[in-house]
C-alpha cells in the first residue's frame, strides 16, 4: 500500500477524543485533508464508539476517492483464543458497515502486546490487558492473514505500544506486520498508554521496523496534547499525559522564541525523525488541519534544531 502523504489523518479527533467538535466539521474536515493530498485515513472504531468511521462512511458514501486507503482496527485484550476469530469478524464488520465499503487497507491489532501471564501492576481495565504472545502467534496471526486471503483487507498491522521487548520479538518473527504504529515525539513518552515496566523503546522499534521492512505510521506526535499549549479536554492532574506537560515548559519556550505553536514545532519534528512513513494527525477540524499542512510545506527541521529540542525536554 506505500508510499502514502508524509501525513494521515487520524481518526481520534473524528472520534471526538481530542476535545468537542461536530460532525459536520469532521466530515468536512475529512475532505478537506483528502483535497489537500492526504492519502491515508487510519480510523477505530474505538475512536467515539464507530464516529470516526461514520464520519468517513458520510464523507464519501462507500465511493473513496481514487488512492485514498483506510485503516481500522480490532481491541482484543485478552480474549481467549476460542473467541478471537468471533470478535475480530464482529469488529471488522461493524466498521464495514460504518464506512459503506466492502475491504479496508490496513486492519490493525489494537490492543498491548505482551508476553504471556504479564499483567500491569494496578491495572483493572479489561480493555488494556495485552494480548498474550501464545494467542498472538497462534491465533491472532493466522487469522489476519486468513483475512488478508478472504479478501476483506488488504494488510495486517500492530498498534505497537505494548511491551517493547515483546513488539520486537514480533518485529523479527518470520509473519511479521506489514506496518506498525510507533510512539513518534521529542519525548519518546507514550503517556498513559504506557502500560509495561520497562523502559519504553519507540526509537529502536522505529529502527527494528525499517530493518525488516516494516511501514511505520509514527502516532502521538504531540503526546495526547502534551507538547502543545494547552489541553483541549480534562486531563487528571495525576496522569501520564500531565506529567509530559509539565516536562516541556522549556519545549514551550523554545517554540514561542521560533514564532511557531508548540503543536507545528512538535509535528515538524515528528515529520523530521528517520524511518517514519508517515505522521498520523489527531486533529478533529479544517483550521488544525490547516496548521497540519503549513508545519509540513515548512519542511524537516535543522539538525541544530532537533538538538535544541531534544535538549528543551531534557531539562
Amino acid at each position: 500500500m506505500w508510499p502514502v502523504s508524509a501525513l494521515t489523518l487520524g481518526g481520534g479527533g473524528l472520534g471526538q477524543l481530542w476535545g468537542p467538535t461536530t460532525r459536520e466539521e469532521c466530515v468536512a474536515t475529512v475532505r478537506a485533508a483528502v483535497d489537500a493530498g492526504i492519502s491515508l485515513l487510519d480510523l477505530a472504531p474505538l475512536y467515539g464508539n464507530g464516529e470516526s468511521e461514520q464520519v468517513v462512511g458520510e464523507a464519501f458514501a462507500g465511493k473513496l476517492p481514487a488512492g485514498l486507503r483506510v485503516t481500522t482496527k480490532c481491541l482484543l485484550g485478552n480474549t481467549a483464543p476460542g473467541k478471537v476469530e468471533a470478535k475480530l469478524r464482529a469488529s471488522l464488520e461493524q466498521s464495514l458497515r460504518d464506512l459503506r465499503l466492502e475491504r479496508v487497507d490496513l486492519f490493525f491489532l489494537h490492543s498491548n502486546l505482551g508476553p504471556d501471564g504479564y499483567t500491569h501492576p494496578g491495572e483493572t481495565n479489561p480493555l488494556r490487558a495485552p494480548t498474550p504472545w501464545s494467542t498472538f502467534t497462534d491465533t491472532v496471526r493466522p487469522l489476519l492473514v486468513k483475512l488478508v486471503n478472504e479478501g476483506l483487507i488488504g494488510a495486517w498491522g500492530m498498534s505497537a505500544i505494548g511491551v517493547p521487548s515483546t513488539l520486537l520479538q514480533a518485529f523479527n518473527d518470520d509473519l511479521q506486520p506489514a506496518v506498525a504504529q510507533c510512539i513518534t515525539n521529542p519525548l519518546d513518552s507514550p503517556g498513559a498508554l504506557r502500560m509495561y515496566e520497562e523502559p519504553a523503546r519507540p526509537r529502536d522499534l522505529i529502527r527494528a521496523a525499517n530493518d525488516r521492512g516494516i511501514g511505520v505510521l509514527g502516532i502521538r506526535a504531540v503526546q495526547a496534547g502534551a507538547l502543545t499549549d494547552a489541553f483541549d479536554r480534562n486531563i487528571p492532574e495525576e496522569s501520564a499525559d500531565m506529567a509530559d506537560y509539565h516536562r516541556v515548559a522549556g519545549f514551550r519556550a523554545l517554540a514561542r522564541e521560533l514564532g511557531q505553536t508548540p503543536a507545528d514545532l512538535a509535528h515538524r519534528y515528528a515529520l523530521s525523525m528517520p524511518g517514519i512513513a508517515t505522521v498520523v494527525l489527531g486533529i478533529k477540524n479544517r483550521d488544525e488541519l490547516n496548521a497540519c499542512l503549513a508545519a509540513e510545506a515548512a519542511g524537516p527541521l535543522a539538525p541544530e534544531l532537533i538538538e535544541r529540542i531534544d535538549a528543551s525536554v531534557r531539562s
